[in-house]
């Protein structure tokens, strides 16, 4: 698992990304590339990374699902994700 300051750290920027969105966009479409340095470094979506919902493990991240492969397979094994079942052939 991760630390609870990176998943803390994680939540603070996607809040942040939220809020200025809206001014974000209003500059661009302007072209004020001067007011739009002024913003904090976090605001932009760019700095956002994917983690794992449930463990925050940044790596082997499934966008469909938002876990990780890991946590996505014990679910799965255990029959915790709906329509998902583990295939033999």
């Amino acid at each position: 698992m991760a630390r609870e300051s990176i998943k803390a750290r994680e939540r603070k920027r996607e809040r942040m990304v939220a809020k200025y969105a809206q001014k974000r966009a209003e500059l661009k479409a302007a072209g004020d590339y001067e007011a739009l340095d002024k913003l904090p470094k976090n605001a932009s979506p760019v700095r956002l990374h994917n983690r794992c919902k449930l463990t925050g493990r940044p790596k082997g991240y499934m966008r469909k699902f938002g876990i990780n492969r890991v946590t996505f397979r014990e679910m799965a094994s255990a029959g915790k994700i709906p329509g998902v079942t583990k295939s033999s052939w």
